[in-house]
């Protein structure tokens, strides 16, 4: 089991350092932030300006001596300058990372846990009523685009606050502003209330292509001959589904599941957006809009350590799940 996890991080390294070049070329050729920093000022910036601006952001570097000051502050600390004044890049992605990764693993869990539950029941009462019931919902909830589907949801909430005369369910930021604290227990019921939605959209999203795969995966280790072989021994019917097929019918699961990561990371953008949090979606959109190189490609540089991070933990998950995928 060492040697292959071993072999796993060795072979992430270079993935991570080459997806790293191939987005760094692309986000300084998508847009001239100088042009920008000359032509959106008022009043106008001077010559010498828009001269020192260029040389703050290294824009009149080679590519390759850019990409390697950059890559090589990051292994320091130090994610490059920006195009905002007094903006410390790396505090800004940490404190954002922290908001993001709090809604992403919740909608994770959630789905996750949902894709399981009513994926494996689906398959066990496979074509009755409650299988064409979770197949309906599960493709309704596929077909929903995340941005529509998280706006329904706010204005639900809105409608739920104003009907119950309460604030529980917060529809704008990931707590509420001006809360006065006075015990630990009305800051979690705080936080809580404005995970709620989000975490539903991210989830429900998510849930419904997991669930299809749970549903599949789970059918096709029911009628293999191992479990029916288990089945003739005699052992107990709660043993069979959860000892002998559902560890197995859990391997596409995590498959899939990692390769969504990065799914749930432009849905969390979206839906950051519109319940107005301020984590790394918004920090994405305001990079994006300045054309702030060094900001992009800090979001970008986190965001593939994650989802290069979720297949690692991926294959390893193979390896617990199933012995046989281990190296020898």
């Amino acid at each position: 089991m060492l040697a292959y996890t071993v072999r796993r991080i060795l072979v992430s390294i270079p993935v991570l350092i080459i997806s790293t070049f191939i987005v760094f070329l692309v986000v300084i050729n998508s847009g001239d932030p100088v042009a920008n920093f000359a032509t959106s000022r008022q009043p106008v910036p001077s010559k010498a300006a828009v001269t020192a601006f260029a040389r703050h952001i290294h824009a009149n570097e080679p590519v390759m001596e850019r990409y390697w000051n950059w890559i090589t502050g990051v292994l320091h600390g130090d994610f490059g300058p920006s195009v905002q004044a007094n903006l410390n890049i790396g505090h800004d992605l940490f404190t954002r990372f922290k908001v993001t990764i709090t809604l992403v693993a919740a909608a994770m869990i959630l789905a996750l846990i949902m894709a399981v539950v009513f994926g494996v029941f689906s398959a066990i009462r496979q074509y009755s009523a409650a299988d064409y019931t979770i197949t309906f919902f599960g493709f309704l909830f596929l077909a929903m685009p995340v941005f529509w589907f998280a706006v329904l949801l706010k204005q639900a909430g809105i409608w739920f606050n104003q009907k119950t005369g309460s604030q529980f369910l917060g529809t704008i930021g990931e707590k509420s502003p001006y809360l006065e604290v006075d015990t630990t227990w009305n800051e979690f019921t705080d936080h809580v209330g404005h995970l709620i939605l989000p975490t539903i959209t991210l989830a429900l999203v998510s849930f419904a292509s997991w669930t299809r795969y749970t549903r599949a995966s789970m059918l096709e280790v029911l009628n293999s001959d191992y479990v029916r072989l288990a089945r003739a021994k005699g052992l107990r019917r709660g043993k069979v589904m959860t000892r002998h097929a559902l560890r197995t019918a859990l391997i596409p699961l995590a498959t899939v599941t990692a390769l969504d990561i990065a799914i749930i990371l432009g849905g969390a953008v979206i839906t950051e957006t519109i319940f107005q949090w301020h984590g790394m979606g918004e920090m994405l959109v305001q990079a994006a809009t300045t054309l702030d190189v060094y900001r992009t490609m800090a979001w970008l540089l986190l965001s593939a350590v994650v989802v290069i991070g979720f297949n690692l933990i991926a294959d390893l998950l193979y390896a617990v799940l199933d012995p046989r995928i281990r190296y020898d």
